[in-house]
């Protein structure tokens, strides 16, 4: 593994480099509740064979950034590619890695060459509505976050995104002594600040012409299913994959069926 840092703005990214350079090569963008640690059980299932790139979004992990409005997810994407030699990617993002991963197909489409989309938080998508359970949980979070009660929200947090909407304590030991340890980091951050405007990448789908595979977890929030199943048929090549066992992060659970997927999908391509 190689730890390097990037510039992009006013941001220094903290960036994860493993395998050799002429290796097929994933991009991995992580979720709003982790950083780039919970990549380990995919960079560990891909194996030496395939080049693993992961970094820390700006209010993440170890980046070190300013407040500036403005800043582009997909920018700071663009860099860590630029910086590693890159041409193009398989890339694989989860909730808004996921969303990110969509727009980065989408202005540079000669980037990425599939995605692999867990639970994407994809711009422009549907508003849900919450089952009762879940609104109750988004509104506790919320009257947490309030007061300030960073430690109310972190628990709640891991409720709703980790354990899945009424099963909490469901994970345990390591995976959500980690879980913890990276929500408490990034709800603890500095205000990276306002992200640029984004495209309605819902509206566009339909201009991803590379395969894309989505997998979401059978205890996630509802409309991540609705949604993945929606876009897939809206898309020339996409398919979606459940693993019933996981919530909202099934790959830092180490889910057999997602790890699986997203191993034989990268796989499979050339």
């Amino acid at each position: 593994m190689i730890p390097l840092r990037v510039t992009s703005g006013r941001a220094s990214l903290a960036v994860e480099d493993t395998g050799a350079r002429d290796m097929k090569t994933v991009l991995l963008l992580h979720a709003g509740v982790t950083d780039k640690r919970s990549w380990t059980p995919v960079v560990d299932r891909l194996g030496a064979d395939v080049r693993c790139i992961s970094y820390d979004r700006r209010g993440y992990g170890d980046t070190e950034y300013d407040t500036d409005d403005g800043w582009s997810p997909v920018a700071d994407a663009v860099a860590v590619l630029d910086a590693a030699g890159v041409d193009a990617v398989i890339a694989i993002g989860c909730s808004i890695g996921g969303g990110t991963a969509v727009d980065l197909a989408l202005a540079h489409p000669d980037r990425v060459s599939a995605l692999v989309l867990i639970a994407p938080a994809i711009g422009g998508a549907p508003e849900p509505e919450l089952k009762p359970l879940v609104a109750e949980l988004d509104a506790q979070i919320d009257a947490a976050d309030a007061v300030a009660d960073l430690d109310a929200v972190n628990r709640l947090e891991a409720h709703l995104w980790l354990d899945g909407a009424g099963h909490e304590g469901r994970v345990s030991g390591h995976v959500r002594d980690l879980f913890l340890d990276m929500n408490a980091r990034a709800i603890s951050a500095l205000d990276p600040g306002t992200t640029a405007d984004a495209p309605d990448a819902w509206s566009l789908l339909d201009r991803i012409t590379v395969p894309v595979l989505f997998v979401v977890g059978g205890r996630d929030l509802r409309h991540f299913h609705a949604q993945a199943r929606d876009a897939a048929a809206a898309l020339p090549d996409g398919r979606v994959v459940d693993v019933p066992e996981s919530a909202h992060l099934p790959h830092l659970e180490g889910a057999a069926s997602a790890l699986d997927a997203i191993s034989d999908f990268v796989a499979a391509r050339a």
